[in-house]
C-alpha cells in the first residue's frame, strides 16, 4: 500500500528542480524591480482577459445571437482588457484595491473563525493570520494609489520566491527518496 503522503510528492520529477529555479529568479527580480513585475502581471491580466473577450465575441457572432444584450458583456470584457493594456498601472491599482477588499475579508473571516475555534487548537495561529491580513489590507490601503506598483511588484515576487522554494525543497526530498531506494 502506497503511503498518501509520498505518492503525490513522487509524481515531481527532475523538473521540479528546473521550475524552482526559474521561479526563485522571476521572483527575485520581481522584488529587486516591483514596478516592472506589478506591470508585466498587469500586461499579462489585460492580454488574458482580451483573449477571452475576443473569442467570446467570436462566439457570440458564430452562433448568431442578435439581441443587443448578448454583446455587453463579451465587449466590456474588451473594453476594460484595452484600458488595462493602454495604461497597465491602472490595472495594477484596481487589482491592490480588490486584493485589499479581498484582504479586509479575510481578516473578519479569520478572526470569526479564531473566536469560534477557542479555546480549541490552532485558534491562535488563525488569528495570527487574521492579524496579517489586516495588515496587509491596510498597507494597501494606505499606499494605495501611490505605493501600490511596488507593494504588489514586491507581492508577486515574495511569492514567486518562495513557490520556487517549495518546488525545490521537494525535488530535493524525491531525491532523497530515490536514493534511499
Amino acid at each position: 500500500m502506497k503511503d498518501p503522503i509520498v505518492s503525490p510528492i513522487q509524481n515531481f520529477g527532475r523538473y521540479s528542480l528546473i521550475a524552482g529555479v526559474i521561479l526563485v529568479l522571476l521572483g527575485s527580480l520581481g522584488i529587486a524591480l516591483p514596478v516592472v513585475m506589478s506591470v508585466t502581471a498587469s500586461i499579462f491580466i489585460g492580454s488574458l482577459m482580451l483573449l477571452a473577450g475576443l473569442l467570446w465575441l467570436y462566439y457570440t457572432y458564430q452562433y448568431s445571437f442578435k439581441h443587443w444584450l448578448d454583446w455587453i458583456k463579451p465587449g466590456l470584457l474588451v473594453a476594460v482588457s484595452l484600458i488595462i493594456l493602454i495604461d497597465p498601472l491602472s490595472g495594477v491599482v484596481a487589482l491592490a484595491l480588490l486584493l485589499s477588499f479581498y484582504l479586509l475579508l479575510d481578516a473578519i473571516s479569520s478572526f470569526y473563525l479564531a473566536y469560534a475555534m477557542r479555546p480549541g487548537y490552532g485558534w491562535g495561529w488563525m488569528a495570527v493570520n487574521g492579524i496579517a491580513s489586516l495588515a496587509l489590507a491596510i498597507l494597501f490601503l494606505v499606499g494605495w494609489p501611490d505605493a501600490t506598483p511596488v507593494i504588489i511588484g514586491l507581492f508577486i515576487g515574495i511569492s514567486l520566491v518562495f513557490d520556487g522554494l517549495v518546488f525545490i525543497m521537494i525535488w530535493w526530498k524525491v531525491r532523497e527518496m530515490d536514493l534511499s531506494s
